[in-house]
C-alpha cells in the first residue's frame, strides 16, 4: 500500500507530505484547491505521462517520492534485480527537470520512465473522470472482459496463431498479379539481373580497387621513397646494411671464445642482419608490385566509374548490390513459379486458417462464460450501489470481414444494460446518466480489481452525479472494498468522506504574493465541520455540525458491524 507521499513544486504545492493510512482515504476541498493535483504527482511517481507545465512557476523542476509498503511479491523485480529495503519498504521518486528530462529511481536505483510505469501498474490503479469515457466506448469493452475473464493465455495463443496466417495471406497477397504487371515485373527484374551479372560484382571489390588506384596515382613518389630505402639497406654500389650488418656480426663472433660478452652482441648482430634482411625483402616486393602495365591505372579508374553508376541504382557497397542482386534472383524465380508456389501457399493458408479459427472458438468460449459470471457480479455490486433493477449483460457479435477475424479474435462485444424495469437491453451510452455511468465504472472497477495484485486502488471524482441514498450506498461500498484494499478517493460528497477511515483537507491559500496548497490531516472535529461545510458551504450552523457529527456516527457504526 502507499504509505508517504512527498511533494515538491508540482502546480500549486509547495511542499506536501502525506501519510496515507490502510483502509479507505478521502481527499476534500475546494473546487480548485488542488485535490487532483495530488493524484497528478501520484500519477508522475507511477511514471504516467506528465508536462513540463506541472513544474511550480518560478521552480527549476519538480521531484515526487512516494514509499510502499505490504507489496505482494512481484515478478517486476527479479526480472530488473529490484527489491524492497530491510524493512519491507520501496522507494520510489521521480524528478521532473525544466527541460523536460526525467530522473526515476526506485530504491535508489536509476530506471526508465517505461520501468517506472511498468512496476507502477503493478503496485496502483488511478480510476478518474475518463474511465466512464471508457465505458461508453464500446471499442473498450472487449478488454474490459478479457481483463475480468483472465484470458491472457488463450489470447496469447490465438495471436500466434492469427499472426502464422496472415504472414501466409501477406505472401499470398505478393505473388498474385494479374499477367500484364507480371509481365513488366519480370522485365525489370531481368534487366537488373542482367546488369549486375554483367558487372561480375566481387565483395569489397570497390575498397582495394580504390586502394590501388590512391597507389598507382602516387607511385613516382612511392618509387622513390622505396627505391632509396632498398639501396640503404641492400646496397648496389656501395654496400648495404644488411652487408655491413654481417661483418659486424662476424668480427664479434670471432672474439666470442674469448669474450662471453662479444658472444652476445654478437648474436644480437645476427639479429639485427636478419631483420634487414626480411625488410629489405619486403621493400622489393613493394616496388615491384609498382610495376604494371600503362594503362592499369585507366583500367581501374573505369572499373570505379561502373560500380558507382551501379550504386546509384542498386546499392551503395558491392555488398549491398550482390544482396539486391540474390533478392531479385529469388523474386525472379518466385514470380516465373508463381502458380506452383501460390497453390502451396493457399494449403498452408487454408490449414493456418482452420488452426486460427479453433484458437478463436476456444477464446470465445472463455470469453461468453466469463461473461455470465461477469453480468451476475456487476448486477450484484449495482444492487448494491442502489441501481436493484437494473440488468447488465455483454452482447456478442462476430467479426465482419473475409475471416471473420483480427487480432482479438472472432467477437466484437458491447455491454448493454437496461436501467429500469419493462425497458430493453440497450448500448450504456444510450441510455446510463451520469450517476449511473459512475456507478457502472464503480462495480466494474470493483469486480476487476478482485483478479489483480495492486494493493491501493484510487478514485478520483468519480462520484460525478451521484447524490442523496446512491451517494451513501457507494460510500458503503468503497468502505467495503477497503476491508481488503487500500482506497483513496478526491470526492465531494459529505455521503463518501464521512465514511473514510482517513480525512485530509486540501486548501489553497496565499503567502508572498504567491498561491499555494497545504494538505491536512483532519481530526474528529476537524472533519465534522468539513463534512458541514460540503453539506452546507461555508454556514457552518449548528444543524449542520450536528448533521454531520450524525453522518459520522452512522459511518463509525456501519463499519463497525461490517469490518
Amino acid at each position: 500500500m502507499l504509505s508517504l507521499l512527498h511533494i515538491e513544486n508540482i502546480a500549486v504545492i509547495q511542499s506536501a507530505d502525506i501519510r496515507f493510512e490502510p483502509g479507505f482515504n478521502v481527499l476534500t476541498g475546494e473546487t480548485g484547491a488542488g485535490k487532483s493535483i495530488v493524484i497528478d504527482a501520484i500519477g508522475a511517481v507511477m511514471g504516467e505521462r506528465t508536462s513540463r507545465d506541472l513544474i511550480r512557476t518560478g521552480a527549476n523542476g519538480a521531484r515526487v517520492s512516494a514509499v510502499f509498503c505490504a507489496l505482494p511479491a512481484l515478478a517486476w523485480f527479479g526480472e530488473n534485480g529490484v527489491s524492497p529495503d530491510e524493512n519491507g519498504e520501496l522507494l520510489l521518486e521521480r524528478e521532473l527537470l525544466g527541460d523536460g528530462r526525467n530522473v526515476c529511481r526506485v530504491n535508489g536505483r536509476p530506471l526508465t520512465v517505461a520501468q517506472l510505469k511498468l512496476l507502477g501498474r503493478q503496485l496502483l490503479n488511478i480510476h478518474g473522470q475518463h474511465d466512464g469515457q471508457q465505458l461508453l466506448d464500446p471499442a473498450c469493452h472487449l478488454d474490459y472482459l478479457d481483463s475480468f475473464g483472465q484470458t491472457g493465455a488463450l489470447l496469447a495463443e490465438y495471436a500466434g496463431q492469427y499472426h502464422a496466417m496472415a504472414d501466409i495471406r501477406r505472401q499470398l497477397d505478393g505473388l498474385r498479379m494479374d499477367e500484364a504487371e507480371k509481365a513488366r515485373r519480370v522485365d525489370t527484374l531481368t534487366y537488373q539481373i542482367g546488369e549486375l551479372e554483367r558487372a561480375n560484382l566481387t565483395a569489397e571489390e570497390d575498397e582495394s580497387l580504390t586502394a590501388r588506384r590512391d597507389l598507382l596515382r602516387n607511385a613516382g613518389r612511392i618509387m622513390d621513397a622505396v627505391e632509396a630505402a632498398y639501396q640503404a639497406l641492400s646496397g648496389d654500389n656501395d654496400r648495404g646494411a644488411v652487408e655491413l650488418l654481417a661483418d659486424a656480426q662476424q668480427a664479434l663472433s670471432s672474439g666470442s671464445r674469448v669474450s662471453e660478452e662479444l658472444a652476445k652482441m654478437g648474436e644480437k648482430a645476427a639479429e639485427l642482419r636478419y631483420a634487414a634482411y626480411d625488410l629489405a625483402e619486403e621493400i622489393r616486393d613493394l616496388r615491384d608490385s609498382f610495376e604494371s602495365s600503362a594503362g592499369e591505372l585507366d583500367q581501374i579508374e573505369g572499373r570505379l566509374d561502373l560500380i558507382y553508376r551501379l550504386k546509384k541504382k542498386y546499392g551503395s557497397t558491392v555488398d549491398e548490390m550482390l544482396e539486391f542482386l540474390d533478392r531479385s534472383r529469388q523474386e525472379l524465380e518466385q514470380i516465373q513459379y508463381a502458380d506452383d508456389t501460390i497453390a502451396r501457399l493457399e494449403g498452408q493458408l487454408s490449414r493456418a486458417l482452420e488452426q486460427a479459427k479453433g484458437a478463436a472458438r476456444k477464446l470465445s468460449e472463455a470469453r461468453k462464460a466469463a461473461a455470465v459470471t461477469l453480468q451476475g457480479r456487476i448486477e450484484d455490486e449495482l444492487s448494491q450501489l442502489d441501481m436493484p433493477k437494473v440488468r447488465f449483460m455483454a452482447d456478442f457479435a462476430e467479426k465482419a470481414g473475409e475471416t471473420g477475424l483480427d487480432e482479438t479474435g472472432m467477437d466484437t462485444v458491447q455491454f448493454l444494460m437496461s436501467a429500469n424495469v419493462g425497458e430493453e437491453l440497450k448500448p450504456i451510452h444510450k441510455i446510463a446518466s451520469g450517476g449511473e455511468l459512475a456507478r457502472i465504472m464503480l462495480a466494474l472497477k470493483n469486480v476487476l480489481a478482485e483478479n489483480e495484485q495492486v494493493t491501493t486502488l484510487i478514485f478520483d471524482e468519480v462520484d460525478t452525479g451521484v447524490s442523496g441514498r446512491a451517494a451513501q450506498k457507494v460510500a458503503r461500498k468503497m468502505s467495503d472494498v477497503a476491508r481488503s484494499k487500500q482506497v483513496l478517493c478526491v470526492t465531494h460528497l459529505p455521503q463518501i468522506a464521512a465514511m473514510a477511515d482517513s480525512h485530509f483537507c486540501v486548501e489553497k491559500g496565499e503567502a508572498d504574493g504567491r498561491t499555494f496548497t497545504a494538505v491536512q490531516q483532519l481530526n474528529d472535529e476537524q472533519r465534522c465541520r468539513e463534512l458541514a461545510r460540503l453539506t452546507s458551504g461555508d454556514l457552518l450552523t449548528p444543524a449542520a455540525l450536528q448533521g454531520a457529527g450524525e453522518m459520522l456516527a452512522q459511518a463509525r457504526e456501519y463499519k463497525g458491524t461490517h469490518r
